[in-house]
């Protein structure tokens, strides 16, 4: 690869390239290969943003057979090391390594990974404050980000809407209280300036949340102009319809990176190790009380968490979707469980009783 020039080592920086995508590609070892972005992915058809400019690129026949599953291929937000072609589209030959990785359970399969964006710096978890807002979709998205590495913001859109702004605020708060907490309007454009410092340096963003809240007119407004199309939300129950049907990386003109999601109807949740507890860490830490250090704050005695909720500290109804992303959380561990050892059973039974040799 030739040494880039001035302005597409600016052009890379802006897309989010530095030390640690550096690093991984040098360690490739292939000099023909140049580093590029995905920002579209459309029947395994890839829009890239490269050094100069925007193309189009297909996976290499190799890095798919190398793929154990489909969150292994490339998404919206990694970055690859491609080789040009004389014409048509280029190659994606190699993955690099994720620094950051929201995903969730694909729909259908319970076993399977979706990424839905990768090495994103922040997360904007997006909530519209009209009809449709929920607390407990909030704690689901804040489990979800804790495992991805990136940083989560709740952003309360739709602040218009609402009387006593402060007070919505403060109760968000008062259940991730040490995540940044932004209320926004994109009728008056109240808090708007204050997202677009998350975009400072060459950082991505991504925005999250379920159809109806206002992402794609946010997008609109932190760009500038209207990039992305909108379309109102039903009268009746105040939910959206989707506007973004795929995701897209899009470039801010002032430097960093945005990516649009399309809106989820449910966010079922993806390994969520020691999310949980990081999400809902009001409960770990009231959980050090129990007398049992396994209590599941059901039936247990002298759990600190109930008595929590008896005493008014704690919220009965964040403590019972704690337990429900509990369980799905044993669910998954379950099925992905059997699922290995049925895969283990034939492997044991082939290398016990192997085929037997056929002579020449």
């Amino acid at each position: 690869m030739p040494k880039p020039t001035g302005a597409e080592r600016s052009r890379l920086a802006q897309l989010g390239w530095d030390e640690f995508f550096e690093e991984a590609f040098t360690a490739i070892g292939q000099p023909y290969l140049q580093p590029a972005r995905v920002g579209i992915e459309h029947n395994h058809l890839f829009r890239i943003y490269t050094a100069s400019s925007e193309v189009l690129a297909t996976v290499a026949g190799k890095l798919k057979h190398r793929a154990d599953a489909p969150s292994a291929l490339p998404a919206v937000g990694d970055w690859v090391a491609i080789r040009p072609g004389p014409e048509g589209p280029v190659q994606i030959c190699a993955l690099l390594p994720r620094r950051t990785c929201f995903s969730r359970r694909a729909a259908g399969d319970p076993t399977q990974e979706q990424v839905v964006a990768a090495n994103i710096d922040t997360v904007f978890l997006v909530s519209g404050l009209d009809g449709d807002f929920s607390p407990r979709r909030i704690e689901r998205y804040l489990t979800a980000t804790s495992q991805s590495g990136a940083a989560p913001v709740i952003v309360l859109n739709k602040a218009d809407v609402v009387a006593d702004i402060d007070a919505v605020v403060a109760a968000i708060r008062e259940t991730a209280s040490t995540v940044p907490v932004h209320a926004t309007s994109c009728k008056d454009g109240r808090g708007l300036a204050a997202l677009t410092r998350y975009l400072e340096g060459g950082r991505t963003i991504a925005l999250l949340g379920s159809s109806g809240v206002g992402k794609s007119t946010l997008i609109n407004r932190l760009l500038g102009y209207d990039r992305q199309r909108t379309r109102a939300v039903r009268a009746h129950d105040s939910r959206g319809r989707h506007t973004t049907v795929h995701r897209e990386l899009l470039l801010h003109p002032r430097g960093g990176v945005i990516i649009d999601t399309p809106g989820m109807r449910e966010l079922r949740l993806w390994d969520t190790d020691r999310a949980l507890e990081t999400a809902f860490d009001d409960i770990d830490t009231l959980a050090a009380s129990c007398r049992f250090r396994d209590c599941r704050h059901r039936t247990e005695p002298a759990c600190a968490v109930r008595q929590a909720v008896d005493g008014g500290q704690l919220s009965a109804a964040r403590l019972a979707h704690y337990q429900q992303l509990q369980d799905e959380r044993g669910q998954l561990e379950q099925r992905q469980d059997e699922l290995a050892q049925g895969a283990e059973k034939p492997r044991k039974k082939r290398v016990q009783h192997p085929s037997p040799r056929i002579p020449r």
